[in-house]
């Protein structure tokens, strides 16, 4: 079995998540507390107790997302896992990748995200940005009903998630407009998402941009196995590499298809989703039937893949 791990991005996050993990491995709370030192807020509490509004601010949302990756990393590693072949995340994931790969630093990596989720939640007025979810449209559909919609506003697909699934975001009359294409296109089911921030899209290039000062006074090393970019779907190469690609990837498309389809290629045989939810793992199955994936959520599933590690 030659390992990948994922690492989930915003919109797996919900109150209550990784209760079951913390019970058993003291590792996941003190995680917490460590992301709660540099935050100034009591993130293990926001997780379990809430409020849902709270949790979803895209604010509190990618500290609390990249800590529980990184609390799923420390507990597998801590039980004997072993190091993966390579590493990839969905959008914030990929910062999660980076620490877990002992690229970057926890804490900066918290300092990072927060700053990062600021940014993108300050760069468009709040009810102006949208996203969407389209499903059942091929590629070129889902470009074609975006180039009419631009005509009235930025429409850009900004996540490839698996065959017949994209997300597509910009500002909110021409998402509005776009879905009303979708679904004369042909679309099974095209749907506004609950956020206001529309991520990966141009309107996050100045985000992008401003970030690119934090990532600069920021230190990076050399990944203990291949992280994988996932707007070009090639590895991070050295410091410099990452902090260019983390910026533009504000603003870039995920192509989460191609990332998968590259782990594949490159010999992966199981994708191990390290997080609360299982998202990226049911992408996985939609995308390539042939690979394995599994998710470590609770103890029972961690201990399910080490011991089918062992076998």
């Amino acid at each position: 079995m030659t390992l990948a791990f994922v690492f989930p991005g915003q919109g797996s996050q919900s109150v209550g998540m990784q209760s079951d993990l913390a019970a058993r491995y003291p590792l996941v709370e003190e995680t917490y507390a460590e992301a709660s030192s540099v935050l100034g807020l009591d993130l293990w509490d926001l997780v379990q107790n809430g409020p849902a509004e709270k949790l979803n601010q895209t604010i509190n949302t990618q500290p609390a997302m990249l800590t529980a990756g990184v609390a799923a990393w420390r507990v597998w590693r801590d039980s004997g896992g072993k190091i993966p072949k390579m590493m990839s995340g969905h959008s914030l994931g990929e910062y999660t990748a980076l620490i877990c790969a002992e690229s970057l630093a926890f804490t900066d990596g918290v300092h990072l995200v927060r700053r990062r989720a600021e940014l993108m939640q300050a760069a468009v007025p709040a009810g102006e940005g949208a996203m969407a979810a389209i499903l059942g449209l091929d590629t070129q559909s889902i470009l074609e009903v975006c180039s009419d919609a631009s005509l009235i506003g930025v429409a850009e697909p900004v996540n490839f998630n698996s065959p017949g699934q994209t997300v597509v975001a910009g500002h909110k009359k021409a998402i509005l407009q776009l879905i009303d294409l979708a679904k004369g296109a042909g679309a099974k089911r095209a749907i506004m998402l609950p956020v206001s921030v529309p991520s990966h899209s141009s309107l996050m290039r100045q985000a992008g941009e401003v970030l690119a000062e934090s990532l600069n006074a920021t230190e990076f090393g050399a990944p203990t196995c291949e992280v994988v970019c996932a707007f070009e779907v090639t590895a991070y190469v050295d410091a410099a590499d990452m902090r260019k690609r983390l910026s533009e990837q504000t603003y870039s498309p995920v192509r989460w298809v191609d990332v998968i389809k590259h782990m594949s290629a490159q010999g992966a045989t199981s994708i191990i989703e390290c997080g609360p939810g299982k998202v990226l793992t049911g992408l996985t199955k939609r995308i390539d039937r042939g690979l394995s994936g599994a998710c470590i959520d609770t103890s029972a599933s961690l201990t399910k893949i080490i011991e089918g590690e062992e076998e």
